[in-house]
């Protein structure tokens, strides 16, 4: 049996690790640990969290 994991989509309550914003960008490391980012800190970290290989969500934009 396969089962996948799948981690609950971005919230208003989910903050951004660097600055305290509303995530915007989920970036899933290859360890298995997460880092949440605003959208200037993902934008800023962007290139080193690729060389990480990290998978990076998106959170939903508000309607």
């Amino acid at each position: 049996m396969n089962t996948t994991l799948t981690r609950p989509d971005l919230t208003a309550a989910d903050r951004c690790d660097r600055c305290g914003a509303a995530a915007q960008v989920r970036a899933i490391l290859p360890s298995g640990g997460e880092l949440l980012f605003c959208g200037h800190h993902a934008r800023k970290h962007q290139e080193r969290l690729k060389e990480l290989e990290a998978d990076l969500q998106q959170g939903q934009q508000p309607a």
